[in-house]
């Protein structure tokens, strides 16, 4: 009974893995071939793919045709099962448990020897990387490509006998564009005047409202309290140019937002009130699903792509320093960039340029975008257009 029940794992672990592209290959897992996650797992395994190259900066190679040749395929799913089976039960079940959930739910790390790398064709695979392959992106080729996030047990460990193998306690990393393309630039609207008529509202603009944030301070005190260390950003939902609910001040080092989220725990933006009646920002809304995940981390703010839609990023620290616009980054799903860098956002913000020093300066700031963009490749040149979308306000002091 135990060796039947490791096999029925193995097997339904198989059927979830990730589809090379074939349409056919979605609709079976959405027919039960691999549980209630498999579609969308297809889903993202091809929404990483950089459809138009405006402002993209997820690597990506379109796979066509389905998932190769037979001999490929075969070699694949042995070398999958050889390693399947080396694990225990319980192992088995916390592997499928984070591929059925997309990573939605919380699942234990799966730990094994670090040296013990396995050979797929004429590559050799770290067991992450291949797992990770299987699973996530079948496109993936080096562990220079994925970035473990915090909630990891390996995370930070340069090199540890034992390493974590969860496919969903991994991201993939967006490389940024060098140079930018023309086409995709925004203008640097951060630096305008607040009373230019396109500005976006500043987040203490409530309308008359004193919104109380956690804590119990009013948003005009948790942005400006003088020396003020317990709060290392503060965050603002936005539906087109209305401010939905109070500031969200975070303490912690990691924070999920999201509108659906099994176990989630941090800014739930379902739970806030909206008065807005519109068919789009309800649609965009309920897209929102598993959300992001914001970290501080010792080199800076990374966001994690964890929807299944794309969002789109702007950042004063995403560009070169020498530059008067900005681009608008395209992340995909499961996609990981690091938003903020602390360091570049000081030296930013003393300028030589005299002109600079007229404006107002609010480079510690992030905008992000759920599902639709903004900027000259837009119908939408303003994230106030935008049907949902947060800005991140992060405490300089």
């Amino acid at each position: 009974m135990f060796r039947t029940k490791r096999s029925v794992l193995v097997r339904r672990l198989w059927r979830s893995r990730a589809p090379g592209g074939e349409e056919e290959e979605e609709e079976e897992a959405a027919a039960g071939g691999g549980g209630p996650g498999a579609a969308a797992a297809a889903a993202e395994a091809r929404a990483h793919v950089c459809g138009g190259g405006r402002g993209c900066c997820c690597p990506g190679k379109a796979v066509r045709g389905g998932r190769g040749s037979a001999g490929a395929e075969g070699e694949l799913k042995a070398l999958t099962h050889a390693v399947l089976k080396r694990l225990k039960e319980r192992q088995l079940e916390g592997l499928l448990h984070a591929v059925e959930s997309r990573g939605g739910a919380r699942t234990p790390c799966l730990l094994l020897p670090a040296k013990a790398d396995s050979r797929l064709g004429q590559h050799w695979y770290p067991l992450p990387v291949l797992l990770c392959k299987v699973f996530r992106w079948p496109d993936l080729r080096h562990s220079a490509e994925v970035k473990r996030l915090c909630c990891c047990e390996s995370y930070g460990k340069a090199h540890p006998e034992l390493v974590c193998c969860n496919p969903h306690h991994l991201s993939r990393l967006c490389e940024l564009e060098s140079p930018p393309p023309p086409y995709s630039r925004y203008p640097m609207d951060f630096l305008k005047p607040t009373d230019y008529p396109d500005s976006v509202p500043s987040s203490t603009e409530t309308g008359g409202t004193n919104c109380l944030a956690p804590g119990g301070l009013s948003d005009s005190q948790i942005l400006q309290e003088p020396g003020d260390r317990s709060h290392w950003c503060v965050v603002a939902y936005w539906e087109e140019k209305t401010r939905v609910g109070r500031l969200y001040s975070v303490q912690e080092p990691s924070l999920d937002i999201f509108y659906d989220l099994p176990q989630g725990n941090g800014f739930c933006l379902g739970q806030l009130n909206s008065d807005n009646k519109s068919q789009l920002v309800q649609k965009v809304r309920s897209k929102i699903g598993y959300g992001i995940q914001l970290t501080k981390e010792v080199d800076g703010v990374w966001v994690y792509n964890r929807s299944s839609y794309p969002i789109f990023i702007k950042s004063a620290t995403l560009d070169n320093p020498d530059s008067r616009t900005l681009l608008v980054h395209k992340v995909f799903p499961g996609f990981s960039i690091k938003a903020f860098d602390y360091e570049k956002a000081y030296s930013l913000q003393r300028p030589n340029d005299h002109e600079f020093m007229q404006q107002p300066w609010t480079g510690f700031t992030v905008q992000i975008s759920f599902v639709k963009g903004w900027g000259q490749c837009y119908t939408r040149q303003f994230i106030s257009s935008c049907p949902c979308w947060l800005e991140v306000i992060f405490n300089n002091r």
